[in-house]
């Protein structure tokens, strides 16, 4: 089948081309993201493979039918940004990956926490100015803190276990307790406001929602244990943005690992370096020296994104051959209720 494939980036080309060795599928690479104003780029084509960053709004898929699109292959396991609705009401099916790597983005939450606590982006900035003093550099031991991680499916269960292996007490929340974690590794579940209340480090491990939409919130940085540190590698909509803010100055918030941000759409995975930056929340954020932030890259190791490819040629195979389309996506019905 013939895929145009949109948002590209040198990176995944590579991985995509390796893995379509087995599946011989016609694939052509677009750097431009998909909105209304590009739709055209995919006119022809059976598939069209999008990203996180690109826009499937009702407009979007309308066209998109319109031109001959039979599937919508997302190469991503977070599907926020499509219109599922319009998408089931236009019979154009969506799939996705529902995951690739676990580890990566666990071990790149934990890579937010250690980096914070011993400075190493501030150290590594002072060293490469001939400046070797140590005030301000000072951390904390991890062994023995508390970590509160909100949602346990395979990416935040692959973190608590990490953590365990530091020594931490593992505190946990999720409507489906994994038994697997408290009987093998004594992590507790408790309710939210436990872990708020009594958390040091705080990981944020679930999807995006109308229900957890800014669950982290003013109301919930008051709760919060004074100077814990939160990370979220989840989705950036998971946290208010002015909220944060508003908690790292009065030193409510310790510090914050972010990989992601809720308006980065037009910001990360681009290069803005001589344009500048105009997203005025980001900057301000980006000027608290206990904050970090990368550009949604926790999934980016070589085996995730082997994986996001072969995962993404497969569901598009499977189309064509007619098989079942087992990490297909659909709107819920109206009056479910969430989790």
């Amino acid at each position: 089948m013939r895929i145009a494939i949109f948002s590209t980036h040198k990176f995944e080309r590579e991985f995509f081309q390796h893995a379509n060795l087995e599946f011989k599928h016609t694939l052509d690479f677009f750097d431009a993201r998909l909105t209304e104003q590009t739709t055209s780029l995919a006119a022809g084509y059976g598939a069209v493979c999008a990203f996180v960053s690109d826009q499937l709004d009702e407009k979007v898929i309308e066209r998109l039918k319109s031109q001959g699109t039979r599937l919508v292959a997302l190469r991503s396991a977070g599907f926020n940004h499509v219109d599922l609705e319009t998408a089931a009401r236009f019979e154009l099916p969506v799939v996705r990956v529902p995951e690739y790597s676990p580890y990566a983005v666990a071990e790149h939450a934990v890579c937010l926490i250690l980096a914070l606590n011993r400075k190493i982006h501030r150290a590594y900035n002072r060293v490469r100015e001939s400046n070797f003093n140590l005030d301000g550099l000072v951390g904390f031991d991890l062994h023995g803190k508390t970590v509160g991680v909100i949602g346990t499916g395979r990416i935040g269960a692959a973190f608590a276990r990490i953590m365990r292996g530091f020594g931490c007490r593992v505190l946990a929340y999720d409507p489906t307790p994994n038994d697997e974690l408290c009987n093998t590794y004594g992590v507790q579940y408790v309710e939210l406001d436990k872990i708020y209340s009594s958390s040091d480090v705080i990981s944020l491990h679930v999807p995006l929602t109308p229900k957890t939409r800014h669950l982290i919130d003013d109301s919930v940085f008051m709760r919060m244990k004074r100077g814990a540190m939160l990370i979220n590698t989840g989705r950036g909509a998971l946290v208010d943005a002015q909220a944060l803010i508003t908690a790292l100055k009065c030193g409510t918030l310790g510090a914050a690992g972010l990989d992601v941000y809720e308006e980065e759409e037009g910001v990360f995975f681009e290069d803005l370096s001589d344009t500048g930056l105009k997203d005025d929340t980001l900057a301000r954020l980006l000027t608290f020296p206990n904050v970090l932030i990368t550009s949604h890259q926790a999934f980016l190791t070589a085996e995730a994104l082997s994986n996001i490819a072969a995962t993404t040629l497969r569901n598009v195979a499977d189309f064509e051959a007619g098989r079942p389309l087992v990490n297909e996506v659909r709107a819920e019905p109206k009056g479910a209720k969430r989790a």
